[in-house]
């Protein structure tokens, strides 16, 4: 009876606290709580107790209280769209593509981890080889500068990226401007001078050349070109830089660009008019002087300064062949001798070696030991001559002449006269005419001499 009594008291002790805690706990969605005012019976309320609590912890255990599934979806989208514009951003290098392919491809868990510690890991290792890259294409101030960075922290490689790269590009193109300045054929000694200097210094240096030193320099050397172009110009180009030098830096600029260019035209027009006007120009010079003519501003200078030379050296082979058709033995076999070397042969025959072997066909023609007949002087060769044209530069004539001095000989006539052979002859006796001609007086003295000394005998 004691045992049925006690167990009698204790029953509501142990009944009723234990349904009132499974009536607190956090129930799943359509799960009511016990209704204790419903008049069930204990057993009954207890065991509903127990039912809802068994469910709470298995919700529990799965780790998601009620609501919380559908908040842990929503944040695995939101990761993932992330993930995917991280992914197709341009700016992403390929560390950080290969690992957020990598996280799109795992759970939530990866994607949250791809973007709290892979995302900055995979950027660095990109920022790394992005630097090394820009060292491979850059200068050696990029190179310098990216190799200070690659050695420091992982802020130093961000500094480089943002700003320090552009500043080490512009000291690169400012030391190949300077470099090219310094390898172009016009620029004067004081830009030189100064070019050498600042590609010792520092980047400061280089600017400080490119904005202030540069055009002052320019200016100065542009000045000492225009005094030298006036002391060698003809008379056109000496007013027209005598002008410009009376002017300041900008009329001395144009003089250059554009003064001098037709001035110098107007020069060459009048030097190779000049050419024209000489009877002993020959026929090759004077067809090309004519072309030039009827050409522009460089076809005149280049005839001057390129064709001109080849043209006489044309002219003055013709002539020495003539020579060598009409002369003695003596002369044949020097024009051959010349017309078998250079240019400088063919010049040196007719300005030295043409009247020296002349002398020697007269001699051996006369029987005297006497190297002009008549006794008079021996025939003498005028070179082709070295005057000052209209251009104010020393130019060779090209006239090539071959001129019988003026002795009182039979044979010698005067320097201008019948007697005087041009190389290059377009006016007067022809280049075959005048050497027919001196062949003919040659061999007419000699048949003169021949008579007066038979009477004599």
């Amino acid at each position: 009876m004691s045992a049925v009594v006690a167990a009698a008291v204790l029953a509501p002790a142990v009944l009723f606290p234990s349904t009132a805690s499974a009536a607190d706990a956090s129930q799943p969605a359509g799960v009511s709580g016990p209704d204790t005012a419903s008049g069930s019976a204990p057993d009954t309320a207890s065991d509903a107790g127990k039912d809802a609590a068994k469910e709470a912890a298995k919700e529990t255990g799965k780790g998601t209280a009620p609501g919380a599934s559908d908040a842990a979806g929503d944040q695995e989208k939101k990761d993932r769209a992330e993930v995917e514009r991280i992914l197709a951003d341009p700016a992403s290098g390929p560390k950080v593509r290969e690992m957020a392919e990598k996280a799109l491809k795992g759970t939530a868990a990866d994607l949250r981890r791809f973007l709290e510690t892979g995302l900055e890991d995979a950027r660095q290792t990109d920022n790394r080889l992005l630097v090394v890259q820009i060292a491979d294409r850059g200068g050696p101030a990029v190179r310098k500068a990216a190799d200070k960075a690659l050695r420091g922290t992982y802020q130093d490689i961000l500094d480089f990226l943002k700003t320090g790269q552009y500043v080490a590009r512009v000291e690169d193109q400012d030391r190949a401007e300077v470099e090219r300045i310094l390898a172009d054929k016009d620029s004067g000694r004081g830009v030189r001078e100064a070019a050498e200097k600042a590609l010792k210094g520092t980047a400061a240096d280089l600017r400080h050349f490119l904005e202030v030193e540069l055009p002052k320099q320019r200016a100065d050397d542009n000045r000492v070109k225009v005094a030298q172009i006036m002391s060698s110009g003809g008379r056109a180009v000496r007013e027209a830089a005598n002008k410009a030098m009376d002017g300041d830096d900008a009329a001395i600029l144009k003089f250059l660009t554009e003064g001098w260019p037709a001035a110098q035209a107007e020069d060459d027009r009048v030097a190779i008019l000049v050419i024209l006007a000489n009877k002993d120009t020959g026929r090759h010079v004077a067809e090309g002087a004519q072309k030039a003519l009827n050409g522009t501003a460089a076809d005149l200078r280049r005839f001057l300064e390129t064709e001109l030379p080849r043209l006489r050296a044309t002219d003055n082979r013709i002539k020495v062949s003539q020579l060598a058709e009409s002369g003695g033995p003596a002369v044949r076999k020097a024009a051959k001798a010349a017309l078998e070397g250079s240019d400088d042969d063919i010049l040196a025959f007719l300005t030295d070696g043409w009247a020296k072997a002349r002398a020697v066909d007269e001699a051996a023609a006369s029987g005297t030991g006497t190297t002009a007949q008549g006794g008079g002087q021996p025939q003498t060769v005028q070179p082709a001559g070295l005057t000052e044209t209209a251009t104010g530069t020393t130019t060779a004539t090209g006239t090539g002449i071959v001129t019988v001095g003026s002795g009182s000989g039979s044979g010698a006539g005067s320097g201008s006269g019948s007697g005087t052979l041009a190389a290059t002859g377009t006016d007067g006796i022809g280049w075959e005419a005048g050497g027919a001609a001196a062949a003919l007086a040659a061999g007419a003295a000699l048949v003169a001499l021949s008579r007066r000394r038979s009477a004599e005998d």
